[in-house]
């Protein structure tokens, strides 16, 4: 009789991964990939297979919006396999993460700042890769994220006359964020500011 808590026999590692890859492909079962390039990760885990698959799941949970699996993955792969040519792959996959899971700008921003953080780690650590080049462009929309977010907290202090929390706010999106859209708006607000304050030097 066989009990179906028995432990299932182990399957060559090959045949498992390419299951993962029929799931994923044709099946559009991205959760399911996911479960059997672990399998490979279980059964073989000093394989060259199982450090494919490690890429793969955390390719296939990234697919299915699972993206904190995706981040436990990656950051297993980086952590294992820092030299490989995937590697890259792998710490793009953490930036694109959270960079999905940005909430619009009146929400709290950590999110947006680990994917700057994940991202910018690409460029500097792969800047030679091919996705140094779309790590940019997403750090780009997020420190616009973050200028904007510090633009709406300063319009509510300038608006409840907080004034010095105001130019704080205005100057680190000046300072920090000088590349986004925000800077002519955080100018013209900190010159509203110094103006309401009465100091017309620094306006």
């Amino acid at each position: 009789m066989f009990d179906k808590d028995t432990i299932a026999p182990e399957e060559p590692a090959d045949k498992l991964y390419n299951e993962g890859l029929y799931l994923l492909n044709t099946k559009k079962d991205a959760k399911g990939a996911a479960k059997k390039f672990e399998e490979v990760d279980r059964q073989h885990p000093y394989s060259e297979w199982a450090r494919k698959a490690l890429i793969m799941s955390a390719f296939a949970y990234y697919e299915g919006n699972a993206y904190e699996d995706c981040i436990s993955a990656a950051r297993r792969y980086v952590t294992l396999h820092p030299g490989s040519p995937d590697a890259a792959y792998a710490q793009f996959l953490i930036g694109a993460s959270y960079f999905d899971q940005m909430p619009f700008f009146s929400r709290d921003q950590e999110s947006t700042e680990k994917a700057v953080q994940a991202l910018e780690e690409v460029v500097r650590k792969y800047p030679n890769s091919e996705y140094a080049v779309s790590a940019k462009r997403k750090i780009e929309i997020a420190r616009d994220q973050l200028a904007g977010k510090e633009m709406d907290i300063g319009r509510q202090l300038l608006k409840s006359r907080n004034y010095t929390g105001a130019i704080n706010r205005f100057k680190v999106v000046v300072t920090r964020y000088q590349r986004t859209r925000h800077v002519e708006e955080a100018l013209l607000r900190l010159t509203e500011t110094y103006m309401a304050l009465g100091i017309v030097e620094e306006a």
